[in-house]
C-alpha cells in the first residue's frame, strides 16, 4: 500500500471514529431502525435522480447494500440503544476485519500469511476479553448484536469487492452512493413493524425545532461524511488491494472512537476493556506489518487489467 493510500485509510479511520459520536447523538433523537433508514435515504433520493447506476451485477450491489447498510446498522443501532457504550461499540464493530479476511479467503481465494492469521487471532482474543468484561458488568447481548453488525459489514465488503471485479470500470464513489439505495425501504418497513408506523416520522418533525437540531447535524455527518466520503474512500481501497491488507485498517477506528466518547461523553472504559482494546490494536498492527512486508506483487495496487479480472488477480 502506498503512503498516499495509507493517509486515505487514516482519513477514513478519523471519519468513522468520530461518526460514533454522531450515531450516539442521532439515536437520542430517532428510533434505531428509522435512523438507519433515514441516514441512507438522505443520499438515496438524489443518487437515483442524479448519479448513473454503476454497471455491476445487481446481486453484488444488493449484497453490498444488505450487508453494509441493513445488517450492520440495524444490529449496531439496536445494540447502542440496548446499552452498548459508544466507544466500545466502535471497537467491537471492527470484528468486521477478521470476518472480512476469512470471507475473502473463502469466497475470493485470497491467500493468508501466517503472521496475518496470528494477528487476526490476537484481535479476536482482544474482543473476547472485552465481551467477557462486559458480561461481568452488564448484559452481553449488546456485544453479540454489535458482533452481528460486524459480520454484516464483512459481507458488505465482499459484495463491494465482487462488484468492482467485473470487466466494466466501476467508479467506487458511484458504487458507494448506489449502495445507499438498498437499505431505506427495508429499514423503514422494519421500523413500522418494530417501532410503530408514525414513531420515526414524528421524531423527524420534532428534529426541526431547536432541541432537535443536533439530531439533524448528526444525520448530516453520518450520511455525507461517514457514508458518502468515508465509505467511498474505503471502497476505492478495497477495489485496488486485497481485503486482507485493507480490512485491518478498520481496527484503528476504536482509537478515535474510544478517545472521542471518553472526551465528549465521559465514558470511561474499564481497565480490562482497555487491555482488550490494546490486544485488538496490536493484532491489527501485526496484520498491516505483514501486509507491507509481503511480496512486492501483492503490495502494489492492482493494475487496471487485474482490477477487471479476478482470475488474473489470483494468479499474480
Amino acid at each position: 500500500m502506498t503512503n498516499r493510500d495509507r493517509l486515505l485509510g487514516l482519513a477514513v479511520v478519523l471519519l468513522w471514529g468520530l461518526n460514533f459520536l454522531s450515531l450516539h447523538i442521532g439515536l437520542e433523537h430517532f428510533p434505531p431502525y428509522f435512523f438507519a433508514g433515514l441516514r441512507f435515504a438522505v443520499l438515496a433520493v438524489p443518487v437515483v435522480l442524479l448519479v448513473p447506476r454503476p454497471r455491476v451485477p445487481l446481486r453484488w450491489l444488493l449484497l453490498y447494500g444488505t450487508g453494509f447498510g441493513i445488517a450492520q446498522f440495524g444490529f449496531l443501532f439496536t445494540a447502542m440503544r440496548a446499552g452498548m457504550p459508544t466507544g466500545l461499540a466502535s471497537l467491537v464493530l471492527q470484528s468486521s476485519a477478521p470476518f472480512t479476511v476469512v470471507l475473502g479467503a473463502l469466497f475470493l481465494g485470497e491467500r493468508l500469511r501466517t503472521g496475518q492469521v496470528l494477528g487476526l487471532l490476537a484481535a479476536v482474543l482482544g474482543m473476547v476479553v472485552i465481551g467477557w468484561d462486559r458480561a461481568q458488568h452488564t448484559s452481553v447481548i449488546p456485544v453479540l448484536l454489535t458482533l452481528a453488525g460486524g459480520l454484516g459489514w464483512a459481507f458488505g465488503n465482499i459484495g463491494s469487492r465482487l462488484a468492482v471485479s467485473g470487466p466494466e470500470r466501476v467508479d467506487p464513489l458511484h458504487l458507494t452512493l448506489w449502495m445507499s439505495v438498498v437499505p431505506p425501504v427495508p429499514m423503514f418497513a422494519l421500523s413500522m413493524v418494530a417501532e410503530g408506523p408514525g414513531t420515526g416520522w414524528h421524531a423527524l418533525v420534532r428534529s426541526f425545532g431547536g432541541p432537535g437540531l443536533p439530531g439533524l447535524a448528526a444525520l448530516g455527518f453520518t450520511a455525507v461524511l461517514a457514508t458518502a466520503v468515508g465509505t467511498g474512500l474505503w471502497t476505492d481501497l478495497l477495489s485496488r488491494y486485497p481485503a486482507a491488507v485493507v480490512a485491518p485498517l478498520s481496527l484503528l477506528v476504536p482509537v478515535v472512537g474510544i478517545a472521542a466518547s471518553w472526551a465528549a461523553l465521559g465514558e470511561r472504559p474499564t481497565v480490562l476493556s482497555l487491555v482488550g482494546a490494546v490486544i485488538v490494536i496490536g493484532g491489527a498492527f501485526a496484520v498491516t506489518v505483514v501486509g507491507r512486508r509481503a511480496k512486492a506483487r501483492e503490495n502494489k495496487p492492482l493494475t487496471p487489467e487485474c482490477a477487471g479480472n479476478p482470475d488474473l488477480i489470483l494468479s499474480k
